[in-house]
């Protein structure tokens, strides 16, 4: 929309189809948006309209709320789901506080899907060899790269907790301050698109799957919660001598209970299961623990006052405002049924059965489509719509072989 039509406040329409389009392109069956595909408002949030500092022209970005026409929200927008579990807590005087830590890979252009990712030439000629984790120099290669992105998001607003290197090759962290969940779901929603923009300046590619590279761990879009009482801010999550409360408790209960139902919303493509299957320091089950990296639900070590529950299981790939909806959403149900969880566990464990979680995205499919406690939390035609699009990518998946198949299985008898 040009400068002008935005500030006469123009009204921009869309299809409420396009809120299911697949990662493809493709629509599932207008059944699941309405069978006249009719349009949606989009209402520009005012806190979040950004001019664009990576841009040479000038150019705005404004995140949007997309409403019906008659002016609820739609329940097909992952924003307008979250906006909604916020009200929910603050229905029983509770507002949820959340911080995200966002892990993603810095390489070298890939124009060949069929090579695998590498590492960027850096300022020394040389390409990472993986031996740069937490390292104070291992982003030195990368460092005009790195400079921009940290004006960039000063100029959009975004503050910035920690920034370091990971245990991958390339691979880097931002941990962004904790704060309002849709605030916070904007700003990592913000600056995966900064990263992005800012690599193409640079001749690089930033990639969020969640397993770009084999032998290497995935990257992760940690969710830490906690929640604090409306007017005095005090951590419900801790009593008056410091101790855990039931309502702490509770909330644990709640994520045990839908960790399971909603792994699709956490883990949203076929990708996403390659790092949860090969779980290092990304666990893919629902027990909960003090300072356990190999727990899906962990309590950080942390004073009273900073009491609160990490789930560990969404990737760097998930819609934040999904991924912290379903989440928050969980914890709630837990408050609200006063669900207990499960002893606490610690050091090397198995993991129960009843507190797996689906490994494929066909499983995580089947187990959403039989949740009636999703249905319940986000809505039948939310939770359909968004089954009928993953499953669309899931078959575009299956319609292709893969290099593995070609190379293992075509000398079979």
């Amino acid at each position: 929309m040009t400068a002008e039509g935005f500030l006469e406040g123009r009204r921009l329409q869309l299809a409420r189809g396009v809120l299911l389009q697949c990662i493809m392109g493709g629509y599932p069956p207008a059944r699941f948006y309405g069978s006249d595909d009719g349009d949606l408002a989009l209402v520009a949030d005012p806190a979040q309209i950004h001019r664009l500092p990576w841009s040479d022209e000038p150019r705005a970005m404004a995140i949007c709320d997309a409403d019906e026409l008659s002016g609820e929200s739609s329940s097909l927008s992952t924003r307008g789901q979250l906006k909604a579990v916020i009200a929910r807590y603050a229905a029983h005087g509770l507002a949820p506080v959340v911080a995200t830590e966002l892990e993603f890979f810095v390489f070298a252009p890939n124009t060949d899907p069929t090579q695998p990712f590498r590492p960027p030439v850096g300022l020394d000629g040389r390409r990472e060899d993986g031996l740069s984790a937490f390292s104070v120099s291992s982003n030195n290669g990368l460092r005009p790269f790195f400079s921009e992105v940290y004006k960039c998001m000063a100029a959009l607003g975004l503050p910035r907790d920690t920034f370091m290197h990971e245990m991958g090759v390339s691979q880097f962290e931002i941990n962004l301050l904790h704060g309002d969940p849709l605030l916070l779901a904007d700003q990592t929603f913000l600056f995966k698109h900064l990263l992005k923009e800012v690599a193409l300046k640079h001749g690089l590619s930033v990639v969020c799957m969640a397993k770009p590279l084999a032998h290497t761990p995935g990257s992760s879009m940690h969710i830490h919660q906690s929640i604090v009482e409306i007017g005095s801010g005090k951590n419900v999550f801790t009593d008056s001598n410091g101790e855990p409360t039931s309502m702490f408790r509770h909330f644990i209960g709640g994520q045990q209970a839908g960790l399971a139902d909603f792994t699709a919303l956490f883990a949203p493509n076929v990708n996403s299961y390659q790092r949860l299957c090969h779980p290092y320091a990304s666990p893919n089950n629902a027990c909960w623990s003090h300072d356990n990296r190999a727990a899906g639900l962990r309590i950080p070590a942390s004073s009273p006052a900073a009491r609160r529950v990490e789930n560990r299981l969404p990737g760097a790939d998930a819609n934040p405002y999904l991924a912290i909806a379903a989440s928050l959403a969980a914890g709630l149900h837990g408050i609200e049924q006063e669900l207990e969880p499960s002893a606490a566990i610690q050091g090397e464990f198995a993991v129960p059965d009843n507190l797996a979680l689906p490994c494929t995205l066909h499983a995580a499919l089947e187990r959403l489509k039989r949740s009636q406690l999703a249905r319940e939390l986000f809505g039948s035609e939310f939770i359909e719509g968004y089954i009928a699009s993953k499953t669309m990518e899931l078959t575009s998946f299956f319609d292709e072989i893969t290099p593995w198949e070609r190379r293992v299985l075509a000398a079979q008898a």
